[in-house]
This record gives C-alpha cells, structure tokens and sequence, in this order.
C-alpha cells in the first residue's frame, strides 16, 4: 500500500485546511486509516481514524469538536478536514493504514504515507 498525503500548508489562526491522503496498492475490507501528527520535539500523537466503510470514526480530545475525518473510496481517498486551527495544531501530519482496526495507536498501522507540514500562525 503507498499513501501520499498533501494539503498542508500555512495558516492564520481561525483558519481551515484539509489535507488529503490517496491510498494505492492493495483494497482492504477491514481496518481502517488514520491521521497522525508530530510537533518538533514531540512524539507522534493520534489526530483521528476512520473505519473502511466510513461508518465509524474517532478522534483525539483536542481536536473533536473542529477536525472532520471523512473519505471517498471511489477515489481511494481520506480527508481530513481542519478548523479553527489554533498554533498548537502547527504539526507534520501524517496518513497511515491499519488493516485491522482504527485505534489511536501508531504502532498498530502498517503502512505509513509522507508528512504533510501544518504550520498555523497567531
């Protein structure tokens, strides 16, 4: 499976962006795909998931109430949609495919796509 994620770019806070991730390679029936993130001189946190059909996601605290994880699997393709950005979302994302769930966990997704840098300005 290849992932390559993209949208990323700089924003004023209150901002919105969405960043996309394609998914090539082998189709699953289970797992899901999540968003990851990594601040400098932070270890790589969770930002949300989805499930492969689309029916169930989950998000970490910090971003539930302004993120929308969503996907279009005509287009092999995951979103994640960013608002009211805030300068501590400023981060490399990252995309990831996990072919048995859809926890908050990296080390449980196998496939890891390229960050996207999120820098967020004040």
């Amino acid at each position: 499976v290849q992932l390559q994620a993209s949208g990323g770019g700089l924003v004023q806070a209150g901002g919105s962006l969405r960043l996309s991730c394609a998914a090539s390679g082998r189709a699953f029936s289970s797992g899901g795909m999540g968003w990851f993130r990594q601040a400098p001189g932070n270890e790589r946190e969770f930002v949300a998931s989805i499930s492969w059909s689309g029916a169930n996601t989950g998000y970490a605290d910090s971003v539930a109430d302004r993120f929308t994880i969503s996907r279009d699997n005509a287009k092999n393709t995951v979103y994640l949609h960013m608002n009211s950005l805030k300068p501590e979302d400023t981060a490399v994302y990252y995309c990831a495919a996990d072919l048995e769930g859809l926890g908050p966990f990296a080390d449980e997704y196998e496939f890891w796509g390229q960050g996207t840098q999120v820098t967020v300005s004040s």
